[in-house]
């Protein structure tokens, strides 16, 4: 597991309050350490430089600020390992159909620059690395946070192999928006219907049209009617229905898709560390109605 970061602005301790609940959910998971990101695979998508500060943990002030918190020797060890977790887990959710990041889905990591909360993105790293070791030629990325994915639009723009498509509320934060492949902007205080029915209005036309070979998902729990830096509300049964939702639609099609953590924001860690954990395992429930997707299949046969 990456090491635990230093406290800052941010809260932190939802991460290993996450793998508690996973873990006394009684659910039969499979944990895996996942390695460190390669520098090369980081520089392929963030300028070099930028890169280098994180490493060397010399990030200036200005951009510390953008990012939220100070970018420590530990914070540094541990985005490259969640980063290397988003990876992973699209590896195993090949083999398997699901599997998932219990961390990153760091959505507005730009070019040169972290931002709100996010030092590389994970998402934007791991779609280009996995086209460009020949493990995809299309790569959808479903970001439902309910902050837009302005980091992962604007690295993955112009790119006919990688999709972005962003449902989010339209007046939460990033205040200047990227554009997506598809940005759905929400009004304040979508509930439960409003928000599913448009999700099933765009999901399945996007993966139909462009047929993508795995689909990233940031499974943000920040659309909930209590979170912290939300402005949707969304109860914990809508939640649930729109990650069974997001599962059945990729695999029912045989394809894999692994999760990213994303955002959510409370004063109780505890209780938002659970909306986190429920998340996965509503998808790994899910996922178990549906055979192994075809490349595994045919990797194994």
């Amino acid at each position: 597991m990456a090491p635990p970061p230093e406290s800052g602005t941010f809260k932190f301790d939802k991460y290993a309050l996450v793998m508690v609940a996973l873990r006394e959910s009684g659910y039969p998971i499979t944990e895996h350490a996942p390695p460190p990101c390669p520098r090369k695979w980081l520089e392929a998508v963030h300028d070099p430089e930028y890169v280098d500060q994180v490493f060397t943990a010399t990030v200036p002030r200005d951009k510390e600020r953008r990012i939220g918190f100070p970018v420590t020797p530990r914070i540094a060890s541990r985005v490259r390992h969640t980063n290397g977790g988003t990876w992973m887990a699209a590896q195993l959710a090949m083999q398997h159909g699901y599997a998932a990041n219990s961390a990153a889905g760091s959505h507005h990591a730009l070019h040169d620059t972290g931002a709100g909360y996010c030092v590389f993105n994970d998402l934007a790293v791991n779609a280009n690395r996995l086209i460009a070791e020949g493990a995809a030629d299309r790569v959808l990325i479903v970001d439902l946070d309910v902050h837009q994915g302005d980091g992962t639009a604007s690295l993955m723009a112009g790119r006919a192999d990688v999709f972005t498509f962003s449902m989010h509320a339209a007046k939460n934060f990033p205040v200047r928006k990227a554009r997506s492949g598809l940005d759905v902007e929400l009004a304040d205080g979508t509930g439960d219907e409003a928000y599913l029915a448009e999700l099933a209005r765009h999901l399945p036309v996007l993966i139909d049209g462009f047929r993508p070979d795995i689909v990233l998902y940031q499974a943000g729990v920040d659309p909930h009617r209590d979170d912290r830096l939300g402005r949707l509300n969304l109860s914990d049964d809508g939640l649930a229905r729109r990650d069974t939702y997001v599962v059945s639609e990729v695999r029912r099609r045989g394809l894999p898709v692994a999760s990213a953590l994303g955002g959510g924001y409370g004063a109780d860690q505890q209780i938002v560390a659970g909306r986190h954990a429920a998340s996965m395992l509503t998808m790994a429930r899910e996922n178990t109605r549906y055979p192994q997707p075809e490349a595994s299949r045919s990797a194994a046969g």
